[in-house]
């Protein structure tokens, strides 16, 4: 689809259909921002969720430790760690990268081996080479499989390619180790560091089938189509307004927090290409 160059940000050009999508200044450059309130609980919100958890695990209140951990894992990936692989924050480059570093170590993952699959995926789809949207082309049961390989699968992939960011995600590669093997070697003493990573691990391998599998067509006719549009209020609850694929890939620059009102704004151009949005029910 789009890259993510500052080019491919504000032109998206045409798609197929009988529509040229518009400048994402046409749209409404407001999208792109957030506020400085909505920013410092969007970094927080995943410290929260994360010492909650410890919390609420120490004092033996184990459903609502695991419920804590479920969050964690909806606001990491793909909320404010998908924002901060795409540096839709606003933040300096320095302090975007640390918090991608940290925010997904706590989650037992590497960042920044998730911003190169992630970027590539943007710029490849639907290529048979696009290692993240190849789910898409797989079985429900081979996209369950994937999931549990998926992570070590793209750490690999990463460490692999002459990268700037080699070092790094071979030291965030590291990290994740170091965290399983502390959990291990606390057991005896206590459950809850194993338990909070086998949460995380687990919560990490529904990622290919929400991300990939079901949003996606790779064998669709046009870039319009292949990625699937979504409306109707079931969709949005279940999703928590998150199922907007096919708007993120063509305007990447705007955060997850403006995706509904992209999405709103969107629908008299899909509409003119003829493009017929999937609901669940309503």
């Amino acid at each position: 689809m789009i890259s993510d160059s500052p080019q491919a940000r504000e032109n998206s050009g045409p798609l197929g259909g009988n529509v040229n999508l518009p400048r994402l200044s046409e749209i409404g450059l407001d999208l792109t921002r957030i506020s400085n309130v909505r920013l410092v609980c969007s970094l927080a919100l995943p410290f929260v969720w994360f010492a909650l958890y410890f919390v609420l695990a120490q004092g033996h209140c184990w459903a609502m430790a695991v419920a804590c951990l479920v969050c964690l894992s909806f606001v990491t990936y793909g909320s404010i760690s998908h924002d901060l692989v795409h540096g839709n924050l606003g933040l300096p480059r320095g302090i975007n990268n640390f918090f991608l570093t940290v925010i997904e170590l706590i989650a037992i993952r590497s960042g920044h081996a998730y911003r190169m699959t992630h970027l590539r995926h943007h710029a490849i789809y639907p290529s048979e080479d696009d290692i993240e949207g190849a789910a898409a082309r797989f079985s429900f049961v081979r996209t369950l499989v994937e999931g549990v390989l998926f992570q070590p699968k793209i750490w690999r992939w990463a460490v692999s390619q002459e990268h700037k960011d080699r070092p790094l995600i071979v030291g965030e590669g590291i990290g994740c180790a170091a965290i399983i093997a502390m959990a291990a070697i606390l057991w005896p003493v206590t459950s809850v560091p194993l338990v909070y990573v086998a949460v995380m691990i687990m919560g990490s391998w529904i990622i290919p089938l929400v991300t990939s599998y079901v949003p996606h067509d790779p064998e669709a006719e046009d870039q319009l189509q292949q990625t699937k549009l979504f409306r109707g209020r079931v969709a949005s609850i279940v999703a928590l307004e998150h199922l907007y694929h096919l708007e993120h890939h063509l305007y990447p620059a705007v955060p997850h927090y403006h995706w509904p009102a992209l999405a709103q704004r969107l629908d008299p151009f899909f509409d003119r290409a003829g493009l017929k949005a999937i609901k669940f029910w309503f």
